[in-house]
């Protein structure tokens, strides 16, 4: 009835547009969008400005306390249980299953595995794996199209020459490559982490920093953001050259534990911004990890990132955004 009424109005026939119209909307159109496009980009400035300047330091120091807080043994296993059943914990690979074992909510965030339940490999954490591949032009990327700066992100090295790129004078050989793996470990995950493999360690590097949320949304949004946030560094040699691993913390994550060294303190309440302190273990004592050993531990989920040389004729046996776990393979040769 409604077209009937429209046909008759418009003489009983129902004329489209004329085709000389069509271009002019059509430019008005592009020209709104290419107008918008400045204000887009400033509010998108202005928003990680405004996420940066959150007090994201005081609130995971106030959350590191609330961890150590003992719970009634009455209330564990209802706090414990939403928390299974909000981020799906398989407790059946918990060492003690009985959630009124765990006295506070950093022990059950840390809670062990059973021996049995996977064999170790070279996977150091249980997570989702962001990015993997080659090191190109001594970027690496944090999610697929964002890089940040290998030189930012490990600091500068011993060996310098100026007529090499940064990635060059990691490699030990012509014949190898440098790989990279990004391990993102959400809240639900198990928070040690793992000797991906034989190795020694020959220096611990902590570089104090921010804690934003280390959420692949996040890494999206945040250039260079595993360069800005807190992170712990170690570096040193394994059967093919180069070898490192990078516990990177977060929001909420603000306490980082390696468990060699007793002298790291993470998430102090001041800090040199673009500061680092160095630990050498090459002249005090040799630290020699064997594959799957327990390195450490976070608070809450966060990011590990591994860099190593390997052959260049190394594959990876992974796919973006994959659930791993603890001794699933990430390559072979």
């Amino acid at each position: 009835a409604l077209r009937r009424r429209l046909s008759a109005l418009s003489g009983g026939v129902c004329r489209p547009a004329p085709w000389r119209r069509r271009p002019i909307s059509f430019l008005c159109y592009v020209l709104s969008v290419n107008a918008l496009r400045p204000l887009a980009s400033r509010v998108r400035m202005d928003s990680v400005a405004l996420y940066r300047s959150f007090p994201t330091r005081l609130l995971s120091r106030a959350w590191g306390r609330l961890n150590g807080v003992e719970l009634p043994t009455w209330l564990r296993k209802p706090i414990y249980s939403l928390y299974i059943w909000t981020f799906g914990v398989n407790m059946q690979e918990a060492a003690v299953e009985d959630l009124h074992h765990y006295r506070n909510l950093g022990e059950f965030f840390r809670r062990r595995l059973k021996p049995a339940v996977r064999p170790l490999c070279v996977s150091p954490a249980d997570g989702r794996i962001l990015h993997f591949g080659r090191v190109k032009n001594s970027e690496v990327e944090q999610v697929k199209g964002v890089t940040y700066s290998l030189e930012n992100f490990l600091g500068p090295q011993k060996r310098q020459d100026s007529s090499s790129s940064f990635r060059d004078l990691l490699l030990s050989s012509p014949d190898s490559d440098l790989f990279h793996v990004v391990v993102y470990l959400a809240p639900g995950d198990y928070h040690c982490f793992h000797s991906p493999t034989d190795w020694r360690v020959e220096l611990r590097r902590h570089f104090p920093g921010s804690l934003m949320s280390v959420n692949p949304g996040v890494a999206r949004w945040v250039k260079e953001l595993f360069c800005l946030n807190e992170r712990v560094a170690l570096t040193g040699q394994w059967q093919h050259g180069f070898f490192s691993l990078t516990a990177v913390g977060a929001t909420n994550v603000g306490s980082i534990r390696v468990y060699f060294d007793q002298e790291l303190q993470t998430n102090a309440p001041r800090y040199s911004k673009g500061s680092f302190h160095d630990r050498s273990y090459v002249s005090v004592h040799e630290v020699a990890l064997r594959r799957g050993e327990a390195l450490g531990e976070f608070n809450l989920g966060s990011t590990i990132v591994l860099l190593f040389e390997a052959p260049k004729d190394f594959s990876f046996s992974l796919q973006p955004g994959q659930r791993i776990r603890v001794g699933e393979g990430l390559g072979r040769l």
